[in-house]
């Protein structure tokens, strides 16, 4: 057996229980990987490198059941077996023009990689690519990417000197007439797409990263995760120092005029909160 991680419904791992509903990893934890936990675990000690290849982090922990309890074995969507193992951001944007993980490649015109620099240490992440975003090939340049821009600008953050990526790398979508109609990913479609996110995010190594709505920010923070109850407030996490959540962008353009005005207020707000802590 190789030192892959491999999805199942459930399998023997001694001493008369089986691994349900998570990973199971073929080999010890190699002594080269950061982190102290079992890799089939997506706590707060799991190697980076483990995040990747299983996809892990937002699901509930492995439940151990009696060997004598039988459950279906199921196949899992995933893009971890298209990630190379290199942490150059051109490798892994060149790879992801490839990806075939979940479904959604046989609808959007090309992958969406994130894109930017790096020197202030600070990722934006969306939840994925809109129909501007789909046909350039670049993320946040639509109607969203505009507020977002005003939004940085008015917090004082130089967008060109920040990285911005989406947790799902193509656009989904329901065909209306002519137009293109955003639908939100489901969790199997986000789960599919992570192994990306935190291959992103490993090459990176932000100090901190801004979750742009409730999508993103359960990616990274995990599916309980509530941004009415805990926007702007920061957060530790196994993939970066600092995580805040705030609102996307895109929440905007459906909102009444005082609702967008209080909406870009909150934005900003969080945006210069995340100045100020880069600063400090």
């Amino acid at each position: 057996m190789d030192d892959l991680c491999h999805p199942v419904g459930h399998v023997a791992i001694g001493n008369g229980y089986v691994l349900y509903a998570g990973w199971v990893y073929s080999h010890p934890l190699d002594p080269g990987d950061r982190g102290g936990s079992h890799p089939c675990h997506s706590g707060p000690h799991a190697s980076l490198d483990t995040l990747i290849r299983t996809g892990g982090g937002i699901s509930a922990a492995p439940v151990l059941l009696p060997a004598s309890v039988s459950m279906p074995t199921k196949s899992v969507p995933t893009a971890a077996p298209y990630v190379p193992n290199s942490s150059s951001l051109n490798d892994l944007r060149s790879a992801a023009r490839e990806c075939k993980g979940c479904h959604l490649w046989e609808h959007g015109t090309q992958t969406v990689f994130g894109e930017g620099r790096q020197s202030l240490g600070l990722m934006l992440v969306g939840e994925q690519p809109g129909d501007q975003e789909d046909l350039a090939g670049h993320p946040f340049i639509g109607p969203a990417g505009r507020i977002l821009s005003m939004a940085l600008e008015r917090a004082s953050i130089d967008r060109e000197q920040v990285y911005v990526t989406n947790a799902v790398k193509h656009f989904k979508f329901e065909p209306r007439g002519k137009r293109r109609i955003h639908k939100k990913p489901n969790i199997q479609e986000i789960r599919a797409c992570r192994p990306w996110l935190v291959a992103e995010i490993e090459a990176l190594r932000p100090s901190l990263i801004v979750c742009l709505g409730a999508t993103a920010a359960q990616a990274i923070l995990g599916p309980d995760f509530r941004l009415t109850k805990s926007r702007g407030q920061v957060f530790a996490s196994p993939l970066a120092p600092r995580v805040l959540a705030t609102i996307h962008p895109s929440s905007l353009l459906r909102a009444d005029e005082a609702a967008r005005r209080l909406g870009m207020e909150q934005i900003i707000e969080d945006l210069v909160e995340v100045r100020k802590a880069l600063a400090a």
